[in-house]
């Protein structure tokens, strides 16, 4: 794995270490300061902006039914100063579908968009429909 792409994933990693231990300021840390920032969470409409993406995590981070949502098989791409990074989220027994879009900002990877949304598959089918796999 490339550093650039080495350093997105840590990023990525540094969003869900915020949302696991409910930390406001944290999650603050990982989203661009600068750039324009989009969210959509499950079941919600288009949040833009930072202070209606960072309120939406407030209400979140602070809610005591807060559910626990561990990062599975995160993939990388870079393209110049941006990035995407695409994974599924294991909340309870399921698998939602996630896209996390990075801006180099300041010279550190910060998040612009997050988007976790239903998914009828989970990171094991995934790996069963790889090419080179075998049926």
């Amino acid at each position: 794995m490339s550093d650039e792409r080495a350093a997105v994933i840590a990023a990525n990693a540094a969003f869900y270490d915020a949302f696991a231990a409910g930390a406001l300021d944290a999650m603050g840390d990982v989203w661009a300061r600068g750039a324009p920032v989009t969210c959509i969470h499950p079941g919600w409409g288009v949040l833009a902006g930072r202070d209606e993406v960072m309120a939406s995590w407030a209400a979140i981070l602070t809610a005591p039914e807060r559910p626990a949502i561990a990062c599975i098989d995160p993939q990388a791409m870079v393209l110049g100063d941006v990035a995407l990074v695409v994974c599924f989220e294991r909340v309870g027994g399921g698998f939602l579908a996630a896209t996390n879009g990075f801006v180099r900002e300041d010279g550190a990877w910060r998040m612009v968009h997050h988007q976790a949304g239903a998914t009828r598959d989970g990171p094991q089918a995934k790996a069963e429909t790889r090419p080179g796999h075998l049926h």
